[in-house]
């Protein structure tokens, strides 16, 4: 590297990185509106009057709205662009917010939260995609995992508020009010970052303003980097518009339609962990394995501290080892980690060393799950569907995964009061015994291959 080039490569590194930390804010809004929830329910339940049902509402009603948001998101960022799309995703995850801190009764905290969920279902599948599109191949993996680093460290930052919060001003009325508000800061912040990004290059080509590609590509790589790129994404924006493979239906063509089941069964296999039972009700476990609720607010900490950890070691990880493997590891690891949890819950006694052992093992359970499933799902999600129908795809994919997270989320609950706390871990280890399997047989590598490279390695298969 000489003294010339050094400054201009520092300039373009600077640019990918302030365009991550600005984007990914839509992945810390997820991060903190999902995590809230967990140290929240317990005074809205005194506050609001909640039932078992309409607790499990309550939570989940976030997660109808992603998966809804997921869906229409997807596309509306194809029609209008991805940088608009987090601009206006910005704008309702403040709404949302609000509405949830204000709301007077259940009726309006349901709806409040089916609205914040919009917001965070279109952050889900059009932060991934953006990253993806303004990253070179070889920092795609860490480029897009940022995002996931963004969403457990939102997690993390609720858990935190949380138990300050609620160890402080527990005795306070209302506290639960304060602790969702806070999300209003990031969201701000958001919106008015994003109106000084660029658009994503990618969608650039394919409207056909190749002259607006040119000119982002070159904001994030060197004049020989940027041409090189650009030509390969204005010839496969143009094969692509020629296709004009846009529609479901158009899903019958067998190398679309694989590639479409891959991205369904990925997001299928990253939310039958059960994962998001102990994102959402974790201080509710801890409390049930013998910890009081104060204590469980501050022990659930350690599922967030975690979570930051172990994305940071799997960000790394990505740099080294393939997708594939990463995946099936992490599988493995959250299936032993399940029945670990669920052999303990039936054998040793309700206690503060239960407490400690359960807190031990979901801990352990999180560190598989957010240092290669989590950060392997959403980046491959971002990667896998070629550009023509990546909204679609990503869209109809995260709408899947949004829908068992509510079946999971709204069924927790109904299943530990009926079964109780170890066989309900039971039901997740099977479930991830076949996720295992799925993964195993379908889920290809996709590691260093740029996003044309991979549209063009489907169409091989499918021809075979």
């Amino acid at each position: 590297m000489t003294a010339t080039t050094r400054p201009h490569q520092v300039k373009h590194r600077r640019a990918l990185r302030t365009a991550t930390v600005i984007s990914t804010l839509g992945g810390l809004l997820f991060g903190y509106d999902t995590g809230v929830i967990n140290g929240a329910l317990p005074y809205m339940q005194e506050d609001l009057g909640l039932t078992p049902l309409t607790e499990g509402l309550v939570t989940s009603s976030l997660l109808v709205g992603a998966a809804f948001g997921a869906l229409f998101g997807g596309r509306l960022a194809d029609r209008n662009g991805r940088r608009k799309m987090i601009m206006a995703l910005a704008v309702i995850f403040l709404i949302g917010t609000l509405a949830c801190t204000f709301a007077p009764n259940t009726e309006v905290m349901i709806l409040a939260r089916f609205v914040l969920g919009l917001a965070v279902g279109g952050a889900s599948v059009t932060v991934p995609v953006y990253l993806a599109e303004v990253s070179p191949s070889n920092q795609r993996g860490r480029v897009v995992t940022r995002n996931e680093l963004m969403i457990v460290t939102g997690q993390l930052l609720a858990f935190i508020f949380n138990a300050y919060l609620g160890v402080s001003f527990g005795e306070s009325g209302g506290i639960w009010r304060w602790m969702l508000v806070i999300a209003t800061l990031p969201a701000i912040g958001l919106w008015i970052g994003m109106s000084f990004m660029p658009e994503s290059p990618r969608w650039l080509a394919s409207m056909g303003s190749f002259g607006e590609t040119l000119s982002v590509l070159q904001r994030f790589r060197s004049q020989s980097e940027a041409r090189a790129e650009f030509e390969e994404v204005k010839a496969m924006a143009v094969e692509d518009y020629k296709s004009t493979v846009v529609s479901w239906k158009d899903l019958g063509v067998p190398w679309l339609r694989r590639i479409f089941v891959v991205g369904l069964g990925l997001a299928v296999i990253q939310q039958i962990t059960g994962v998001n039972s102990i994102m959402y009700y974790g201080t509710q476990i801890l409390a049930q394995s013998g910890f009081g609720r104060e204590a469980a607010l501050t022990a659930n900490i350690a599922n967030g501290v975690i979570s930051v950890v172990a994305t940071f070691v799997g960000i790394w990880l990505l740099g080294k080892v393939g997708r594939r493997r990463m995946l099936i590891t992490g599988q493995l690891g959250t299936t032993a980690a399940l029945l670990l949890i669920g052999f303990c819950s039936l054998v040793l006694p309700e206690g503060t060393t239960r407490g400690f052992v359960v807190l031990a093992l979901t801990v352990t359970f999180l560190a598989f799950q957010q240092g290669s499933i989590s950060p392997v799902t959403w980046l491959m999600l971002s990667e896998i569907f070629p550009l023509k129908i990546r909204g679609l795809g990503m869209g109809a994919s995260v709408f899947v995964l949004w829908s068992v997270n509510f079946l999971v989320s709204f069924g927790f609950p109904q299943l530990l009061a009926a079964i109780g706390l170890g066989n309900t871990f039971f039901v997740f280890a099977v479930l991830g015994v076949g996720a295992i399997a799925f993964a195993a047989k379908y889920i290809p590598e996709t590691k260093d291959k740029s996003l044309e490279d991979l549209e063009h390695h489907f169409k091989r298969l499918a021809a075979r």
